[in-house]
């Protein structure tokens, strides 16, 4: 790893090797990178075939847990159903106060 650090005075030729340093180090991160990605594809692809039944059963399950049971989408509904007397009364007594 170099130390050289361009400056203002740096030669033309100083800064071409700074620049070529420092585009090697890059490739070989970058190279280093891609067969590091390489390597999780395989490893990805192998898992997806092995632990895809598995995988469907636990997302049903999740997806099933994301539904809430408990909860009614229409709201007068809920509100005859379960207080139907009681609502009807506060109804009429709201609507006729003036």
């Amino acid at each position: 790893m170099s130390n050289f650090v361009i400056t203002k005075d740096s030669t033309y030729d100083e800064r071409m090797d700074a620049i070529r340093e420092a585009s090697e180090r890059f490739a070989i991160r970058k190279a280093r990178r891609a067969r590091l990605a390489a390597g999780a594809a395989r490893v990805r692809k192998y898992v997806d075939e092995v632990d895809k039944p598995e995988r469907k059963k636990f997302d049903d399950m999740i997806s099933r847990m994301d539904e809430n049971h408990n909860h009614f989408q229409d709201a007068p509904q809920y509100a005859e159903k379960y207080y139907g007397d009681k609502v009807r009364e506060r109804n009429e007594y709201e609507s006729n106060w003036d």
